[in-house]
């Protein structure tokens, strides 16, 4: 329940955001370093939270209380970036925007990892981190639709209905995070290390292949795929010729296909492996994008079902990563005796923020060099629309590719997990049962 307004704040930050702080003065290259800057600082907040979330142990589970906290530090950082009451300039941005991750990286951290506790099996899994994907896709497609909803008094990319988006998402997260909190099962496990967590965690987990693997695919995935999200509207406006209000109806068509793709993906992947599934993904998202960019200017139709396609194959990727890292965790657990599961999604997360701040902290710059203008009203050069058509079209399509190549040699299949799983559950039995019992010669034992 909690990803649907995480969602809603995703998309939020990465799609409407940067232009809304960009029509209020800031010029693009500030935008961008501000969103570099506070990313940099995010990169030491989710290894923190990561560690600290590991070594909860409270009456009322691991997550509860994290998502508890996390929710009021999100919700006046949402405040404060949607609502100012003032002139802004980069310090403004950064200082809220950091205030607002803090938040933010609690709740998507306690979220991934409490998942992982909840579903064990590796399949299981693939079809859990689905519904989270599905759940997120809802709050987008409203997010998105807040134009029609409303008939047009809110608009998504128009900068006078940005506060009104502000305060929805600001009465979204508790909601959600008291539904979390009050419904969902917490698995206690067995057979874990009782010892301090530290960064040395860190370094046992990245001697791991498979999770620098799947750290470098994570990375540059969301690097490509994130990429045209700060530009989406500039596109589809300038070089596409849709006024904005119909631009962001284009989105839903996008982000709606998660809805099918990613219960599509995760049939795959039990036909084919995980891995191999993200890998078909990335094929299918590089040949429609390519063809999303030869459709002409002004075809909504065949413009909304392109949107479709490429948010269809992009579907496999957030979901899929994400159970991939909790079989890795269960590797560890094995291995170590430690539940690193936090720490591991620490990681993820962690490069999933860095891609999508490099995305803006690049392409920012980019168009500001070739003179394209941002603000609402403004006529471009065929020049500058020219430049924002290039990166919009090769960075992604290189980058999936890229990430997709990465994963050649993973070998942690459905065929390991279950041999690591069977393992697990036999030690969490004997564990059980010599806490029942006590171990052989003990006083317990000899009752």
């Amino acid at each position: 329940m909690t990803g649907l307004p995480l969602s809603m704040i995703l998309t939020t930050f990465g799609v409407f955001l940067p232009p809304f702080y960009v029509t209020l003065g800031v010029s693009f290259a500030a935008v961008g370093a501000a969103v570099g800057i506070v990313r940099l600082f995010d990169v030491f907040i989710d290894p923190v939270v990561g560690m600290a979330m590991d070594q909860t142990r409270t009456p009322i589970g691991r997550y509860r209380p994290w998502l508890l906290c996390g929710a009021p530090i999100l919700m006046f950082g949402l405040y404060k970036l949607f609502l100012p009451d003032g002139p802004v300039d980069q310090t403004y941005l950064i200082t809220w925007l950091l205030f607002a991750y803090v938040g933010n990286s609690i709740l998507t951290l306690g979220v991934a990892a409490w998942g992982a506790n909840v579903a064990a099996a590796y399949h299981e899994r693939a079809r859990v981190y689905g519904y989270t994907q599905g759940m997120a896709v809802i709050g987008i497609t409203v997010l998105l639709l807040l134009g029609l909803i409303t008939h047009g008094r809110i608009q998504p990319g128009k900068a006078d209905s940005m506060g009104s988006i502000g305060l929805i998402m600001i009465i979204a997260v508790p909601i959600a995070v008291l539904f979390t909190t009050l419904f969902t099962p917490e698995r206690k496990l067995s057979g874990i290390t009782k010892t301090k967590f530290s960064f040395a965690d860190y370094a046992v987990a990245l001697k791991r292949p498979s999770m620098l693997r799947l750290i470098a695919a994570d990375f540059v995935l969301t690097l490509g795929a994130g990429a045209t999200g700060p530009i989406f509207l500039y596109f589809f406006h300038d070089a596409k010729g849709f006024s904005r209000g119909v631009t962001s109806t284009l989105l839903v068509f996008y982000i709606g296909a998660g809805l099918v793709g990613a219960p599509f993906w995760s049939w795959v992947a039990q036909k084919v492996s995980k891995h191999r599934a993200v890998q078909l993904g990335c094929v299918a998202y590089a040949a429609c994008q390519t063809v999303l960019m030869a459709i002409p200017a002004k075809l909504y139709m065949p413009t909304a079902l392109g949107m479709f396609a490429v948010g269809f194959s992009a579907s496999a990727f957030i979901p899929l990563v994400r159970s991939m890292v909790a079989d890795i965790s269960d590797e560890v657990r094995l291995d170590t005796g430690k539940d690193l599961s936090s720490v591991l999604y620490a990681m993820v997360t962690t490069t999933m923020k860095v891609g999508l701040a490099i995305s803006v902290t690049i392409i920012f710059p980019i168009l500001q060099f070739v003179g394209y203008d941002g603000h609402e009203g403004a006529v471009n050069t065929p020049e500058a629309i020219r430049g924002l058509e290039m990166c919009y079209l090769f960075a992604p399509i290189i980058l999936v590719f890229l990430g997709g190549a990465t994963l050649f040699g993973y070998g942690l299949d459905a065929k390991r997990h279950g041999e690591i799983r069977a393992q697990l559950e036999a030690r969490e039995v004997a564990a059980a049962e010599e806490s029942l019992v006590g171990p052989i010669g003990s006083p317990a034992a000899a009752e």
